[in-house]
C-alpha cells in the first residue's frame, strides 16, 4: 500500500474535519476520481466534487499554497515537516450577525409548513418555476413526492397563494383531517371529499341533487363535480390540493377507487372543456405499493415532483436568514452530519442561534439522547420497531458504507421514512446521523433479543 505523507497522515487523524472530507482527501491521493469515489461510498460524485472544491480552497488558504485535486502529490512529497492547519479547522465558529436579521427571540421554534411572508422558506430552484408553470396548464395533474418534514406542505402552500394570485379557485384538504370512520365505505367517503370541497368553493353542498346509488358512487362524484362544481363557477379554474393522501392507502378498496377515479378525470380533461377547468395536485411521502392495474395508478401520469434536500449553497441562505455567516468549512461540516434535511437544519439553526449550544456540542452530541435531533431520531426508531423487516433492513444499511441492495416495497418504505436514499432498488444511508443513531440503537435491539 502506498505510504502517505505526515501531512496527509495528520489531515486525516484530525477529527476536527469531517469523515467526507478525509474520504475524499484520501482517495483523491489514490487516485480516484469522483465517480469511482460515489461507487465505493454512499454519496453522490456530484457532492464529492462539491465537497472536495471546498477543501481544497481551505487546505489552499490553511497552508498557504494552492492545493488542487490535482496537485497533491506534488505539494505533499515536498513538504514532509506538517503545518499549522489543525488549530485553524478546530476553531469555534463564531456566530456573525448579518444586517437586518431578525433579533433570536422573535424567532419561532421550527414546527410545521413555514409561513408563506417566513425569511426562513428557502426556495429550490427550478421546483417553484416548475410547480407555478403546471398548475397554468388545463386539466394538469401535479405530483409532490417526498419523506416527511422536507418541505412538502410548505412548497404546496404557495402554490395554492400562487394560484389564489391568478384568481383561480382553491381547495384544499388534508387526509389526516378524515375521522377513521369516513373510510369504512367508499360512498361515505366520496360524499365526504365532495361536500369539503363544495364548502371551501362557498357553494352549499347539494349531493342529493345529484347522487344516485344505482349508477354507484363514483358516477356520481364525477356528475357531482362536472355538472355541478365545475359548471356554477365562473369560467376561472379550480385548483384541489389533497395533501397527506398517503393516509388512504391504510384502506385499500378505498385508494383503488378513489386513485382510478382522479387519473379518469385528468384524462378527461384532455377531451372535454369542462374538466380542463380541473388542475389537481397531490401530495405524498412516496410511490406507495398498491396492487393497481396500471390503467387505474395515479402515479404514472402527470408531473412528479421530488423534493430534495438542501445543497450547500441553500444551507448558506438559511444560515444567513439566521443571522449565521460562517466560513464554509463549518457549513460543510454540518451538511455531512444532517445531509441537507430542511426541518435539521431549520433546527440546528434555530438552537445555534439562541446561542444555547456552539457548533461542536451539536455535532458531539447529535446522535445522543442529549442531541437536539433525539425527539426526530425517536420518532423515526419507533417506525421501524413496528415492522420487523424495516427493522433487518436499515440493520444492513448501517452496517456498512455500500449500497446495499433490498427489496423493492422494503427499499421504499424506508425512503418514505427519509433514512435512505435510492438508486434503483440499492439504499445508501440519507446521512451520517442516521448512520450514527442506528448503527448504535439497532446493535442494542439485536441484544436484547
Amino acid at each position: 500500500m502506498q505510504k502517505l505523507p505526515e501531512a496527509v497522515e495528520k489531515i486525516l487523524q484530525d477529527k476536527s474535519l469531517g469523515y467526507i472530507q478525509r474520504f475524499v482527501l484520501h482517495q483523491s491521493w489514490l487516485g480516484k476520481t469522483y465517480s469511482e469515489m460515489a461507487e465505493e461510498s454512499s454519496y453522490g460524485s456530484d457532492y464529492l466534487k462539491e465537497i472536495g472544491s471546498q477543501l481544497w480552497q481551505d487546505l489552499s488558504k490553511m497552508l498557504g499554497q494552492r492545493i488542487t485535486k490535482k496537485n497533491l502529490h506534488l505539494v505533499f512529497e515536498k513538504d514532509q515537516q506538517g503545518t499549522t492547519y489543525t488549530q485553524e479547522l478546530v476553531e469555534e465558529p463564531s456566530l456573525k450577525m448579518v444586517p437586518n436579521i431578525i433579533s433570536a427571540s422573535k424567532i419561532d421554534f421550527p414546527s410545521g409548513p413555514i409561513p408563506l411572508n417566513s425569511p426562513f422558506y428557502i426556495f429550490r430552484p427550478p421546483l417553484e418555476r416548475l410547480t407555478f408553470n403546471e398548475i397554468m396548464h388545463p386539466g394538469c395533474l401535479l405530483q409532490i413526492k417526498a419523506p416527511s418534514k422536507m418541505g412538502k406542505s410548505s412548497l404546496l402552500n404557495r402554490i395554492i397563494a400562487h394560484a389564489k394570485q391568478q384568481g383561480y379557485h382553491t381547495v384544499y384538504l388534508d387526509f389526516q383531517e378524515a375521522d377513521e370512520t369516513l373510510f369504512t365505505s367508499l360512498d361515505k367517503f366520496l360524499r365526504w371529499f365532495c361536500i369539503n370541497t363544495s364548502r371551501q368553493l362557498k357553494l352549499f353542498p347539494s349531493l342529493d341533487d345529484f347522487w344516485d346509488t344505482e349508477m354507484g358512487c363514483k358516477v356520481s362524484c364525477k356528475i357531482y363535480f362536472e355538472a355541478y362544481l365545475l359548471q356554477y363557477l365562473d369560467n376561472y379554474p379550480i385548483v384541489l390540493a389533497l395533501n397527506q393522501i398517503s393516509r388512504i392507502f391504510e384502506h385499500l378498496n378505498i385508494a383503488q377507487d378513489f386513485l382510478s377515479m382522479l387519473r379518469f378525470w385528468h384524462e378527461q380533461a384532455k377531451q372535454d372543456p369542462t374538466w380542463e377547468k380541473l388542475r389537481i395536485i397531490v401530495v405524498h411521502t412516496t410511490e406507495i405499493y398498491v396492487p393497481l392495474k396500471l390503467n387505474q395508478s395515479l402515479f404514472n401520469v402527470g408531473l412528479t415532483i421530488s423534493l430534495p434536500p438542501f445543497t450547500l449553497e441553500q444551507v448558506r441562505n438559511l444560515a444567513e436568514q439566521y443571522g449565521i455567516d460562517w466560513a464554509a468549512k463549518y457549513l460543510i461540516r454540518l451538511q455531512t452530519m444532517i445531509g441537507g434535511h430542511p426541518y435539521l437544519v431549520n433546527l440546528a439553526f434555530y438552537h445555534l442561534r439562541q446561542e444555547n449550544i456552539t457548533l461542536e456540542q451539536l455535532l458531539d452530541t447529535a446522535a445522543t439522547p442529549a442531541g437536539i435531533f433525539s425527539q426526530h431520531l425517536r420518532g423515526l426508531l419507533t417506525l421501524l420497531q413496528k415492522e420487523p423487516q424495516l427493522m433487518s433492513a436499515m440493520q444492513q444499511v448501517v452496517a456498512i458504507d455500500e449500497r446495499v441492495e433490498l427489496d423493492a416495497i422494503t427499499a421504499y418504505k424506508l425512503e418514505s421514512m427519509g433514512l435512505v436514499q435510492l438508486e434503483g432498488n440499492q439504499a445508501r444511508i440519507s446521512c451520517e446521523l442516521y448512520r450514527l443513531y442506528f448503527h448504535q440503537q439497532l446493535g442494542k435491539q439485536i441484544q436484547i433479543r
